[in-house]
């Protein structure tokens, strides 16, 4: 015979399982240093978590040292809520945060790894995201040169990559004994990223965002 549990046993454990939102929706987006692209879009209304990756290569469980050798690009994989930000809005926002216009790499990192891509999970998302690069390159005047790609497995980044722009553990860096965050700023002013971003899309650039440039 079955025991019968008591309804406020019930209470508590539908309680304690998290209740999924209705409209969460993922999107994977490469657009060179991947500390910069989760900086920027962590401040997005609707986005409710940025993670930094690898994506697009032909290895399994790419690490640092091994991403670019397997063929995989920096990416950040984007968990947002559908009822407050399209996905169709969240790469047109993103693509005004990158040099899109540039094949080789992304500023002063150079090479396939750090280029720009889209990489849409689905037939609903890779319309959305060529709609939105033929209206960039409208915008540029046929000069966009970043790809829509065919749907990818993320790898999620070490830990230490995690909201490396706002950490304030100290590391030895190029710029000292600093902390993570200090120099990640350094790192993206003498990268020249906000200056060549603002060079491409003039009044454009970050478009969307209510804090750009950090």
């Amino acid at each position: 015979m079955k025991r019968l549990l008591p309804l406020t046993l019930f209470a508590s454990v539908a309680a304690a399982v998290p209740l999924l939102p209705a409209k969460a929706e993922t999107a994977i987006l490469a657009g060179g240093c991947f500390w910069c692209v989760e900086s920027d879009l962590e401040h997005l209304p609707g986005v409710r978590e940025v993670v930094s990756g690898y994506a697009g290569g032909k290895t399994q469980n790419p690490t640092y040292k091994t991403y670019e050798r397997g063929g995989h690009r920096e990416v950040v994989k984007v968990d947002f809520d559908e009822t407050k930000l399209s996905y169709g809005d969240l790469v047109a926002i993103f693509l005004r945060t990158v040099d899109v216009t540039d094949s080789g790499g992304q500023f002063c990192d150079r090479g396939f790894a750090y280029s720009t891509a889209l990489y849409p999970l689905n037939e609903t998302q890779a319309a959305q995201a060529k709609k939105k690069l033929d209206e960039a390159n409208k915008v540029l005047g046929g000069k966009v040169v970043t790809p829509v790609e065919p749907a990818a497995v993320f790898w999620p980044a070490e830990d230490y990559h995690q909201d490396y722009y706002k950490s304030e553990v100290r590391t030895l860096t190029r710029f000292g004994y600093v902390s993570r965050a200090q120099a990640y700023k350094g790192y993206r002013k003498g990268c020249g990223r906000d200056a060549r971003v603002k060079a491409v899309w003039g009044k454009e650039a970050y478009k969307g965002l209510p804090k750009a440039g950090s």
